[in-house]
This record gives C-alpha cells, structure tokens and sequence, in this order.
C-alpha cells in the first residue's frame, strides 16, 4: 500500500506514535508518506520506501496568523495526486482530519477518491476538541471520515459522549518497539546518577498542568522522606519554571535532577526503579507503556485510558488523581521489599509485551484494508 501520514513533527504522543508506526509499516514493505511542517522527531532513518513531504507556509502581512490548515490541504492535494496515495492516516483530529477531509473534497471534483482514517490521541477530543469553537469542525471531519480509530476505550467513550458521531471507532492501542525499549545493563549510568542504595524515580511528559508534574514532585517528597531516592524528570514545557520553584520551596534540589528534552529516554528507564504518571487526564499512557517496557513498575492516577495499561497491584498501583498520600504510601511499598520490588518489574514487562509492535501493526493494516474495500464499494 501507498500510505499518507500526517501528524505533529513534536515529541508529543501522536506524533511519536505515527512516526513509530510509520516506520514499522516500511519495514513491512508499504510505501510510507509523512506529510508535516518539519521532519518528525522519530523520523531517524530513511529507507527506499520512506518518504518526507514538507509543508510549507507563505507568510503575508495580510494574515496574524500563519494560514497552516490551507497549506497542509494544497500539500494533501499535491501528494495524493503525484504519489498515486491508496490512503490517508491522520493522527490528532485539529487541523489533521480537516484539511484532508477538505483535501477529499478538492481532489473528488478531479475524479480522485483517497479514504482517510483519522486517528484519536486524547487532547485532541478531551481537551482542544471540546472547546465550542472546533466543535463544528472535529464532529464535522469524524462523520467524513472513511475510518476512526481509538488509542483506547476510554477515549472512545470520551468521542462518544462530547461529539454527535455515530460512526464506528475501531480501538487499537498504542504499541512499544522491544527492539529499543527494554532494559539495558546501564550500571555505570546509575553509579554516576545518585549514590549506592538509592531508588531511581523517573517522569517523563511535556511539563503541562494536565501533567501535574507539582504532584510528582511532592509525591517523590514524600518517599524521600522514608528511603533514599532520586528523582529524575526528563522533558520540558510550560510548567518547568513553576517546578523548579517548588524543588527550592521543598528544598529537594539536590535530589533532584532536569534532564530536559531526552531522545534515548529507554537509557535513563533502565536505570530507574518506579515511574510516577499522576496525569489528570491520559488517553491510554504511552509513557507508562515505555517504563513497563524497561521492567519499571508504574505508579499512576486511574484517569482516562491509565487502567487499560497499568494494572492495580500487578504492574503498579492506581490512585485517584490528587491522592498525593496514597501514590507515595504505594510506592514506597513497592520499593522496600527486594522481592516485592522484582515481582513487580517483572509483571511490567510481562503487561507491557501484549502491546509489542508486532502484535499491533498487523491490526492497523487489517484495518486499511477493512476501510479501503468499503471505500471501493461506496466510492
């Protein structure tokens, strides 16, 4: 197949997912098109059958704004027609979905019919799509899509219930790459990090409120106060000026380390012994999914897709978000008894295999060819 990829180039979970997927649809022969304002992230390697198409975007003074979603649709248009596209994945609704939608539509006058599959991340329909001003457009671009697809069941729902869709949404999870994320003999690392005996606490995210990235911080306070441990916060965003603050005001700066924006994250997971994901709001956790692939238990809140992944008293705990107390008398339950500790590293990795990209790819290419017969007999 002769696929179309568009998503955010960022580190951010849809971008990192639609890359990831990408790659792996190569490796399995399809030809594969990433259509983006910049080269992604992930997008560390080219083969015969990778291709990049970049969009670009005039800047007049006629316009405050940069007019992106006018751009990408000309691009959309542009690459279809040239590379003979079979179809269109989209990943984030805002302004994905939109533009091809409207892409569809321009080349259907040319005698053109290109499917597009629109792919669900989270903020994208739980907190940007709900706002009044998209509402029209996100409801609008799902019910003209040819496929929708879910990184959960909760997000599912969540489509469900903020937008007057009744179109079917096929769920497929996010999935891990073993062949990158899984732990590594990184000793050398950890001695450098934090002193012997000390617990290694990771976070890892974009530093937004919805984050609450203050909560790991006066979680790992917390279990600081019982063993010794070190907590590492890998990323940055909005919220980082705000955290350092509170590390001061809890005089925890010591223990405390800013790795910053970290491409070969899976190197800092394999030294690490608990992951803290006390989001008020996720998808489905890809984070989490990461650390449990790297036998790091998970502590978490049980907001949005969390306990479709992350399994109370198996492969971590849940808490409800805010539950400061209750997320560090957890952890520092898993971390003080060795063999309580192994056992639990061990049922990550275990979770976290049912979610191998192998196992996982082969659903999305089920899926094209589901939508792609449809579309024959309706086009």
């Amino acid at each position: 197949m002769k696929i179309g990829i568009v998503c955010y180039p960022t580190y951010g979970g849809s971008g990192v997912v639609a890359t990831e997927l990408g790659k792996a649809l190569a490796m399995r022969g399809h030809h594969v098109h990433f259509i983006s304002y910049k080269q992604p992230a992930r997008l560390d390697f080219f083969t015969g059958n990778i291709f990049f198409h970049e969009v670009y975007v005039s800047h007049y003074p006629l316009f405050d704004f940069p007019p992106y979603e006018t751009a990408l649709t000309s691009r959309l248009v542009d690459v279809v027609k040239f590379e003979k596209l079979d179809l269109l994945h989209v990943h984030y609704a805002i302004p994905h979905a939109s533009a091809a939608v409207f892409a569809k539509q321009i080349l259907a006058t040319e005698g053109i019919h290109i499917p597009i599959i629109t792919t669900l991340h989270g903020t994208d329909i739980t907190l940007v799509g709900k706002d009044k001003s998209f509402e029209p457009v996100v409801t609008y671009s799902l019910n003209m899509s040819d496929g929708i697809t879910a990184v959960s069941d909760s997000l599912k729902q969540d489509t469900y219930k903020h937008f007057n869709t009744k179109k079917h949404i096929e769920v497929i999870p996010n999935f891990i790459d073993f062949e990158r994320f899984s732990k590594k003999p990184r000793e050398h690392f950890k001695a450098a990090v934090a002193p012997p005996n000390t617990f290694i606490i990771t976070h890892t995210s974009n530093f937004r409120k919805v984050k609450r990235v203050e909560d790991v911080v006066k979680v790992f306070g917390k279990i600081r106060e019982k063993i010794p441990a070190k907590l590492l916060l890998v990323g940055d965003g909005p919220e980082r000026q705000n955290i350092e603050m509170l590390c001061r005001e809890m005089d925890l700066c010591d223990s405390i380390s800013f790795l910053g924006k970290q491409d070969p994250v899976e190197e800092i997971l394999s030294i690490s012994d608990l992951f803290l994901m006390p989001s008020e709001t996720e998808s489905f956790g890809l984070a989490a999914l990461e650390a449990m692939a790297c036998e790091v238990p998970v502590i978490s809140s049980n907001a949005g897709g969390i306990p479709e992944l992350n399994i109370d008293g198996e492969t971590g705990f849940l808490c409800d978000v805010g539950d400061i107390d209750s997320m560090a008398e957890k952890a520092i339950y898993i971390l003080t008894d060795p063999t309580r500790l192994k056992l639990f590293k061990a049922n990550a990795k275990k979770r976290a295999l049912l979610f191998h990209i192998d196992k996982i790819i082969p659903q999305y290419e089920n899926y094209y060819k589901e939508v792609l017969k449809k579309s024959v007999v309706t086009a």
